[in-house]
């Protein structure tokens, strides 16, 4: 069956750096895009990072860019967020999602439970 399990959450300072990582099995890794979201208290679930199964179309959100890298490894069926400069309005919980892109839209269909991010003194 179809998993993404993330990892590589916690506390950290505000200015510190953070790696998400995701595992994913049971599927063809190379043939999908992959995502990161993020859920903060009380706010709407939203897309911070998305690329394609080659990395041909890597997309970021405006809050993040400059800040967060997505990258993946397909040998390793692996997706990673390498987040600096962080602050506090990252404080969410952070998904790992299988997605379909299509015309510059990522469509996610399968999401992991999530790890926790805390930016705090």
């Amino acid at each position: 069956q179809v998993q993404l399990v993330e990892s590589g959450g916690g506390l950290v300072q505000p200015g510190g750096s953070l790696r998400l990582s995701c595992a994913a099995s049971g599927f063809a890794f190379n043939y999908y895009s992959m995502t990161w979201h993020r859920q903060a208290p009380g706010k709407e679930r939203e897309l911070v990072a998305a690329l394609t199964s080659y990395s041909g179309d890597i997309k970021y959100a405006d809050s993040v860019k400059g800040r967060f890298t997505i990258s993946r490894d397909n040998a390793k069926n692996a997706v990673y967020l390498q987040m600096n400069g962080l602050m506090p309005e990252d404080t969410a919980v952070y998904y790992c999602t299988r997605a379909t892109y299509y015309n510059g839209h990522y469509s996610p269909d399968f999401w992991g439970n999530g790890t926790l991010v805390t930016v705090s003194p």
